[in-house]
């Protein structure tokens, strides 16, 4: 008999560890809403979380640097009437974040760069045109100001964000709800997973379904999709009795799975997170208490399982750091925010080396934060490519673009800000409290003389 000879790979013995105690996010009210969504969103400068809110919903937002115990009068982010379901950063735009709320709508808010000293109750935009919660939102990988949102009323919205206008709303091809939405790489097509126990690759631009695949997982369970290397469809869902599995599909031909794996009979959603660079996927379950991860490779069985982090508390929610945002000097190949009850615990993942120089094989070049096309032109049918960025030095943030919206056309969607004053406008107020200025003191001169008058 042939000895088992075990598969090479530099990312076999990755191992996830918790952060020290004083580097976590500790006192944060995490919210108790059943939602499948991560609840949590990350990026180079800030962490942003669902949390309890009294009279609404609210997200708080701390910079990365501030851990320890979070203050109870810590400012929120606070403008809707529901709660809050869904957040997420703009990939282009580190002060730039969306949520999608039970009042039906979506806002997008522009932090501060230190993070909130007051808080914010009045969104840069308003987005309404769902007629149901919207729990799902997923910013364009490559196309400047535009978002996708989902809602329970069974319709996908694509939005121009600086324009405040829904362009593209695909509204007949979902029969119930939809439990995922996720770009590909490039953002020219949209993968979703929906009750009616179907996925659907879907051009949104030409409002079509480019394949759809018919039960996925046997079960009744949600399914998640998403997007890997090469165009492929990763899938986790649940089998019919209640094994949690996680399958890999070719859109070129979807009758079977290129692999379909059982995992275990827990009931909570596994969420995938994808990292196109080391080709790992990090399978994350709400209500479990470890983060199982495989590498996808083109050999068999495609998805190798490479090991599990496992802990003792149970995850509300998980954040994922862009590549952009890790300590490369330290072989940190992902970064998960594991929301607790009442904390956030950052948790790193390393690939063990002895060196402390930049390992190349690990740090391919990686997503940067500038968009390749305007939203407009990519409405229009022009599509963008990923550009890229190099890690060597670490990522070192260039000057924010600013955020732009066409105050025309956001007339009805954007809350009423304070009227601006024009500087003719100034000037004229200027002048006028110069005469009044001499009015008064020509009056009182009257009134002096007056009096002196009098008094003799």
């Amino acid at each position: 008999m042939a000895p088992k000879v075990v598969r090479s790979s530099k990312f076999r013995h990755v191992f996830g560890q918790g952060v020290k105690a004083d580097q976590c996010y500790d006192d944060v009210r995490i919210s108790q809403m059943t939602w499948d969504s991560n609840f949590c969103t990350v990026n180079p400068k800030f962490v942003a979380m669902i949390v309890e809110a009294s009279g609404g919903g609210a997200f708080m937002v701390l910079p990365l640097s501030k851990t320890g115990r979070v203050d109870m009068s810590q400012p929120l982010v606070c403008g809707h009437t529901g709660p809050v379901l869904d957040i997420e950063w703009c990939p282009h735009n580190d002060n730039i974040i969306a949520s999608g709320s039970e009042d039906c709508t979506v806002m997008i808010w522009e932090i501060p760069d230190g993070g909130l000293t007051r808080p914010i109750t009045e969104p840069v935009v308003t987005l309404e045109g769902h007629s149901k919660r919207v729990g799902i939102l997923s910013w364009h990988p490559t196309a400047h100001n535009v978002l996708l949102s989902a809602g329970c009323d069974n319709v996908v919205i694509i939005w121009n964000v600086a324009r405040g206008e829904p362009v593209i709303t695909l509204d007949s091809m979902h029969t119930d709800m939809i439990y995922s939405a996720c770009w590909n790489a490039t953002g020219s097509q949209i993968v979703t997973s929906c009750k009616d126990k179907k996925i659907r690759v879907i051009d949104p631009r030409k409002g079509s379904v480019v394949v759809e695949k018919d039960k996925p997982h046997e079960g009744s369970r949600p399914v998640r999709a998403i997007f890997v290397s090469e165009g492929k469809i990763l899938t986790t869902g649940f089998s019919r009795m209640s094994e949690r599995q996680v399958a890999l599909w070719d859109p070129k031909n979807l009758e079977e799975p290129m692999t379909l794996q059982e995992l275990d009979t827990s009931s909570g959603v596994l969420l995938p997170f994808f990292d196109p660079d080391t080709g790992i996927v990090y399978l994350c379950g709400k209500g479990d208490s470890s983060i199982r991860y495989f590498e996808i490779t083109d050999e068999q069985p495609y998805v190798h399982y490479l090991s599990m982090y496992t802990s003792k508390e149970s995850q509300r929610g998980l954040g994922y750091m862009p590549k952009r945002g890790l300590e490369v000097n330290k072989c940190e190949i992902a970064r998960f925010y594991k929301l607790h009850e009442r904390k956030c615990e950052p948790i790193v993942m390393t690939v063990p080396r002895k060196s402390d120089l930049f390992q190349e094989d690990l740090y391919p070049d990686t997503v940067g934060p500038e968009p390749s096309v305007e939203a407009d032109d990519w409405f229009a049918g022009r599509d963008g490519e990923l550009i890229l960025i190099s890690l060597r030095d670490g990522f070192a943030a260039t000057k924010t673009r600013e955020f732009k919206v066409n105050k025309t056309l956001l007339a009805k969607t954007t809350a009423t800000a304070r009227p601006s004053i024009e500087a003719s406008d100034l000037q004229s107020l200027i002048d006028e409290l110069k005469k009044l200025k001499t009015v008064v003191e020509e009056q009182n001169k009257r009134i002096c003389e007056l009096e002196g008058k009098v008094g003799k």
